[in-house]
């Protein structure tokens, strides 16, 4: 476990996440996952209620190579990201392997279809038993009462979850315990998948300019989110050394 901002954050592997959610599958246990990057830390940072919400996810796993980098200059060598599509698919595929249901909850319909038809062509022997394009409001206890009663009738043990950041993050932590399946809060995974939107090149990702290429593709949407953040990520990064290095002359 290690720490960006006030944050506990999940230091594992693809190999490592796929095992530990079969295992709770198999249990059938209740878990929340998330995958968490650096607008995830910003909200957290300026929300204390989502805060709490990401500290009470199972995982919340390293998505963002600047969070890497950042881990990795601090001691912790063994950081590596975990992509959330890429965790996606790995996890589809170990559940193909393990014969463990699986069901979709989130996008609009039309996004949902082809993400399933997708993740049949990938994965033909994978068991989809739910999926579901809730409405964009939010529901009422009723509906959500129904929601979750169709979701444990289904007997899925893996369910993916897109319903955008922060939404899905206090989700699938609020229905931990209501819903009996690991829960994964993966976001553009839904899209990415179904083809809907473009993925950054892979030698940007490895490089941490994925957010430019996000940005270029959805300026209206996230020039707003970026030209926040970012600026204030490593300013508010550069404070923490700072504070934590007149902490230990201090001591």
């Amino acid at each position: 476990m290690a720490s960006i901002l006030g944050l506990n954050i999940s230091v594992t592997s693809y190999a490592e996440l796929v095992e530990r959610c079969k295992t709770w599958a198999r249990a059938g246990e209740s878990r929340a996952i998330t995958f968490v990057g650096l607008h995830n830390i910003m909200e957290a940072y300026d929300r204390p209620g989502f805060h709490e919400t990401l500290h009470a996810a199972d995982i919340r796993a390293i998505d963002g190579m600047p969070m890497v980098w950042i881990l990795r200059a601090r001691g912790h060598r063994e950081a590596s990201r975990v992509y959330g599509p890429d965790a996606t698919l790995a996890l589809l595929d170990g559940a193909q392997k393990s014969g463990i249901p699986v069901g979709f909850y989130g996008a609009d319909e039309g996004t949902l279809a082809r993400l399933v038809a997708e993740v049949r062509r990938r994965f033909p022997d994978l068991r989809i038993v739910y999926q579901v394009s809730p409405p964009f409001r939010k529901l009422s206890s009723e509906e959500d009462e129904a929601i979750v009663a169709e979701m444990a009738g289904s007997g899925m043990r893996f369910l993916f979850v897109g319903l955008g950041c922060p939404k899905q993050e206090m989700w699938v932590v609020a229905h931990r315990g209501r819903v009996p399946a690991v829960m994964f809060a993966v976001g553009a995974a839904f899209d990415f998948i179904a083809g809907t939107k473009a993925q950054a090149p892979r030698w940007m990702m490895r490089s941490g300019l994925e957010w430019a290429f996000r940005l270029g593709t959805e300026p209206r949407r996230l020039a707003g989110r970026y030209l926040k953040n970012i600026p204030r990520f490593l300013y508010l990064l550069a404070r923490e050394r700072v504070t934590k290095k007149d902490m230990v002359k201090a001591s």
